[in-house]
């Protein structure tokens, strides 16, 4: 089954993003599978928590109804909206839905990097 993931991502801020998951995990599980979410995972990382959840491809509406519901809607609203990352996707570290792009190859023919001059030495007679 092909799942159409989301990704709430909580930052530490005044407080750790720990305690908000510890505080709201159960709520946010059990709504997620009661409404249609067919995986999760919580990811502790070092700025913060990432909860993922993986709705199936075809129910793209089973994300707007978990969204709306009170017990999501109270965990989120307690979180300070400046460190509240919620979009498409899987989050954290488990990479982009797209690759990162690679650094461009360095040419030959390319100009060579500025040179700062190495400083004048002037001899004094003693």
């Amino acid at each position: 089954m092909n799942l159409t993931w989301w990704s709430i991502e909580v930052r530490d801020g005044e407080t750790p993003a720990r305690q908000w998951r510890d505080a709201w995990s159960s709520s946010l599980l059990e709504a997620a599978v009661t409404h249609g979410a067919h995986d999760f995972i919580w990811q502790a990382e070092p700025f913060g928590v990432v909860l993922e959840l993986g709705f199936a491809e075809h129910e793209t509406a089973a994300w707007d109804r978990f969204r709306r519901l009170p017990a999501v809607v109270a965990a989120l609203d307690a979180v300070d909206p400046r460190t509240l990352y919620v979009y498409p996707g899987r989050g954290g570290s488990a990479g982009a839905g797209m690759p990162r792009r690679t650094p461009r190859p360095i040419v030959e023919d390319a100009a060579p990097l500025p040179v700062t001059p190495a400083p004048l030495l002037l001899a004094r007679a003693t």
